[in-house]
């Protein structure tokens, strides 16, 4: 004789279906979310990995054999390598901070309350980093050249008796680049800073006022130190910019005069598509690139926490 089987507790039930909805709704998300992470796997991280892999090998075309890290030691006899690294870091130490102050500074003063036209303003400072990175890099080629519309504005406010070479000069030429990239990049640290100056209650700078806190004494007292989460995320990914640099150099003084603008990205193109190609040096090359950026970005990290803290 069979016996009958003992009811379920309600409340193991209730156990049973939270369970079964959590299943469920589990499934549910990685359908979501499964065909975009194998997208991303795919064309993202197997790259990156098969790069790192490349990065131990020479040889060209399907001839390539692995050789240890003669690569990674061939980066330090590189001359080449090492004048790459030297210029795209006199952009990273001049440009970065300066894009940041002035994307600050500029933010500061759009936040006015009584200010007229800021969406205007605001959409006219960033638009540039919208624009063609070509489109744009051709356009200052122009407009820095020696019968420039700059060298002509110069010479009218008798700032200069002579045409300036920015695009031929070696020194004038890297603050050809810097400016370019500063023009482009400002407004779209400056929607971050807006953003964040918004998210201020504002009863803070009335009790200042209050206190008669000057509009300076408020800017570095409580405008900074609110803004510092924001402003350690723009350094970092100006800093990621500026190390990637490529478009500016390429179009605007094609590396020169001489290798004198050359940066660290467009030696890895001359590399693999100007020289003969080495592919796996190249890609060592990359991989220096991402090296440099997790050392500064702890760094940053480091300083910004030692600041708080």
């Amino acid at each position: 004789m069979k016996t009958a089987e003992p009811a379920l507790n309600p409340s193991k039930k209730a156990t049973r279906s939270r369970m079964g909805n959590r299943v469920k709704e589990g499934i549910t998300g990685w359908m979501f979310v499964g065909v975009a992470a194998l997208l991303i796997f795919i064309f993202f991280f197997y790259p990156m990995l098969q790069a790192l892999i490349l990065s131990f090998q020479t040889g060209t075309g399907m001839n390539l054999k692995f050789n240890g890290l003669a690569n990674y030691t061939r980066l330090f006899t590189d001359s080449m390598f090492l004048t790459a690294v030297k210029n795209t870091f006199i952009y990273l130490i001049f440009q970065v901070p300066l894009m940041v102050i002035l994307a600050l500074f500029i933010s500061v003063l759009l936040n006015d309350k009584n200010l007229k036209f800021k969406g205007f303003f605001r959409t006219a400072i960033f638009l540039p980093c919208i624009t063609s990175l070509v489109a744009y890099a051709v356009v200052f080629k122009y407009l820095f050249s020696s019968d420039g519309l700059v060298n002509a504005m110069l010479l009218n406010l008798h700032l200069t008796n002579t045409p300036i070479d920015w695009i031929t000069d070696p020194f004038w030429a890297k603050v050809t680049i810097i400016i370019a990239i500063t023009w482009r990049w400002t407004g779209y640290n400056m929607i971050f800073y807006l953003s964040g100056l918004q998210n201020i209650d504002s009863s803070i700078y009335e009790a200042a006022r209050i206190d008669g806190a000057s509009a300076i004494r408020q800017f570095f007292s409580i405008t900074v130190p609110l803004l510092k989460p924001i402003i350690l995320f723009t350094s970092i990914t100006s800093t990621i910019g500026t190390l990637q640099l490529f478009d500016e150099v390429v179009n605007i003084t094609k590396g020169g005069p001489g290798n004198a603008t050359t940066s660290i990205s467009q030696y890895i193109y001359n590399l693999s598509f100007e020289y003969s190609p080495d592919f796996g040096y190249a890609a060592t090359v990359s991989y220096s690139i991402v090296i440099m950026i997790i050392v500064l970005s702890f760094i940053q990290f480091k300083v910004a926490g030692e600041r708080n803290g």
